[in-house]
């Protein structure tokens, strides 16, 4: 057990494999997350396979993640999808999270039966402000959730097994009230697809990181600024004048750094571009630049991509002791920062990098899949998709704990939500 301090008290949390998954709207942005959880390795720990799975079952482990963390820190604004098993529904859930009751969304599957003392207990969460989500319903059994649906704000409908325009006309008709949200979407042809039929409300599934390579597209001529300045401040000796003189091509980048240096130097009266990066230093500015040039240089993709380049950054920073890899923690870094760029310029990660002319070890894990850094990637990349299976087998091969992964993943939360907001509101 892991003792943390909450948002409002005190809160023991086990350390958890957790994984936030994105839901988009139509115009790809993002409109609410879903926590997946699992408390332990059943690689290292068969037992919970069997009765021992049920030991601490009366707790909704995604409150137990919102209550530790902040909501806040999760999202800025979003809702919170949080799965619940058929015994953890009755649980004291307002005393486990603090969190405002409009934002948690409890999400139903089939384990839960829809008999009365089961619609009891949704009809009281409905009454105390949450919302609700039903999933893995099958279509031949909507019928008998009726009553549960019909206090459901969410329905999750398997895309490939159900028509839309049928559902649209079954939902439409009995449960006008309910938002239709389509899964396991695997590439952006099939979220087009979807969004053209029309009907659906939330979009789930890895479509967002699958790149559409156009092969020779002309990238844009402030992309290719951003790009210059990535490949000057990522050579090992640097000159901080060529770094000051391509930021100056841009006003937005300007003025962010101008902003961070006035700040750490209160009474440097620093005003000019040069200045402010002598101040800062190469180590420094090339760490700023690292991850301010990511903010800008992703500005015409979904904020999704921005924030899953710099969490697998810092979360492949963050475990490079584990995999024994201290000295390589920057490359790291790098690799989980440019681990999207063929999302972002639209082309074959193979162009991608020759773009921002990286090499080495990056390049192996990223084009090739093997190498020396290849291993912290493929974990944080199965982690993602909440993939517990090819998880807990990586963590065994690697001995790593489940303690560390939790640790690095909350902190690169926490990091990603100071670097984009400042921290946390109070």
């Amino acid at each position: 057990m892991n003792y943390k301090k909450g948002q409002h008290n005190v809160v023991w949390v086990d350390y958890m494999l957790l994984a936030l998954i994105p839901l988009f709207d139509e115009n790809m942005t993002v409109k609410a997350y879903s926590v997946f959880s699992q408390k332990e390795n059943f690689l290292l720990n068969p037992r919970m396979l069997g009765t021992a799975q049920y030991d601490g079952a009366t707790t909704v482990e995604g409150l137990e993640l919102i209550e530790s963390m902040g909501i806040e820190t999760i999202s800025e604004d979003t809702e919170i999808f949080v799965p619940v098993t058929n015994i953890a529904i009755f649980s004291d859930v307002e005393s486990q999270c603090h969190a405002p009751h409009d934002r948690i969304v409890f999400l139903l599957d089939n384990t839960i039966p829809p008999i009365e003392m089961y619609v009891k207990r949704v009809r009281e969460l409905k009454k105390m402000g949450y919302k609700l989500a039903v999933r893995k319903i099958a279509v031949v059994d909507l019928e008998g959730y009726r009553e549960i649906l019909k206090l459901s704000d969410y329905v999750f409908l398997n895309s490939h097994k159900i028509a839309i325009d049928k559902a649209k006309i079954y939902f439409g008709k009995l449960y006008p009230h309910i938002k239709l949200c389509a899964g396991s979407i695997d590439t952006m042809d099939e979220f087009e697809s979807l969004k053209a039929a029309g009907g659906y409300q939330l979009f789930e599934g890895n479509f967002y990181r699958v790149p559409v390579a156009k092969g020779s597209n002309e990238v844009a001529p402030l992309k290719v600024n951003y790009i210059e300045l990535l490949n000057v401040v990522n050579n090992e000796n640097f000159d901080l004048s060529d770094a000051a003189e391509i930021i100056g091509r841009d006003t937005a980048l300007t003025i962010l750094l101008l902003k961070m240096v006035n700040r750490m130097t209160v009474n440097s009266g620093i005003t000019t571009i040069r200045h402010a990066a002598a101040m800062l230093g190469q180590t420094e500015l090339r760490k700023w630049i690292n991850t301010a040039v990511v903010n800008e240089l992703y500005a015409d993709k979904p904020s999704e991509i921005t924030r899953l380049s710099l969490l697998r950054a810092k979360l492949a920073e963050s475990l490079a002791g584990d995999f024994n890899l201290q000295n390589k923690s920057e490359e790291l870094f790098l690799m989980g920062l440019f681990s999207v760029l063929d999302v972002i310029l639209d082309k074959s990660m193979e162009e991608a990098l020759e773009m921002v002319k990286v090499a080495g070890n990056i390049r192996e894990a990223l084009i090739a899949h093997d190498g020396l850094l290849y291993p912290v990637l493929e974990l944080i990349t199965q982690y993602e998709m909440a993939n517990w299976t090819e998880v807990s087998r990586l963590m065994v091969l690697q001995n790593i704990n489940i303690s560390s992964v939790n640790e690095a993943y909350q902190g690169a939360l926490r990091w990603y939500r100071e670097l984009m907001f400042g921290g946390e509101k109070e």
